[in-house]
């Protein structure tokens, strides 16, 4: 039980770290907190990874929920969330930023913790797919249980990395950052490809299984 809730743990936190985009958060945090106090940006990173954490639970067990009551399989929709979550990798490999947050630092920022930080930034469309996927995928209670710690773990990291964002802007700089993001994005589309793949699979499976 321990093993199989420490495996996918430490396989859940690194899934969902990438799958947050870390370094894009941090410049988009940046530019939308540019000229706040320390006070100011602490509320709103506290808001904002709430507000993602409390969607991401949401959408953890609501895959099997949405698949059922729409009536599409899991191999469907992991070849769609896939194939979106896809974009948004070769959108921060070619630009270091994702595909649905152009332009979000010119947003009104009287409150920009749930939107636009939260949503989508922290948690944009892509996202959305693959947490879905992910615990749709998760069987057994240690396993769900050691899926929703490593989402937790992901948060956690990126609030840390959100609290030390000045710090990282002033030791590698506006370009060290976008480097970071298309470093992540390369590591994204590995994953996308891999939950494309196994849908994929699952799909000529389950099809071959129904014609014998």
């Amino acid at each position: 039980m321990f093993e199989a809730f420490f495996s996918t743990y430490l396989s859940s936190a690194v899934r969902f770290l990438f799958l947050l985009a870390p370094f894009f958060v941090v410049t988009m945090f940046l530019a939308l907190t540019r000229g706040l106090s320390a006070a100011e940006k602490a509320s709103i990173i506290r808001r904002a990874c709430v507000s993602a954490f409390i969607l991401g639970v949401i959408l953890f067990f609501a895959g099997p929920l949405l698949f059922n009551a729409i009536g599409i399989t899991l191999n469907s929709f992991r070849i769609g969330a896939g194939c979106l979550l896809f974009l948004t990798a070769i959108s921060l490999v070619t630009s270091g930023t994702r595909n649905h947050a152009t332009g979000l630092p010119e947003e009104d920022r009287d409150d920009v913790a749930v939107v636009p930080l939260a949503i989508p930034v922290i948690i944009g469309p892509a996202t959305i797919g693959a947490i879905m996927v992910y615990g749709a995928e998760l069987k057994t209670a240690p396993e769900v249980v050691g899926g929703l710690f490593g989402l937790t773990t992901g948060l956690l990291i990126l609030a840390v990395l959100l609290r030390l964002s000045g710090y990282l802007e002033r030791a590698v700089g506006k370009t060290g950052l976008n480097i970071m993001s298309k470093i992540s994005g390369l590591i994204l589309s590995a994953m996308a490809a891999e939950i494309v793949l196994t849908g994929i699979a699952g799909f000529i499976t389950s099809t071959q299984a129904v014609g014998a």
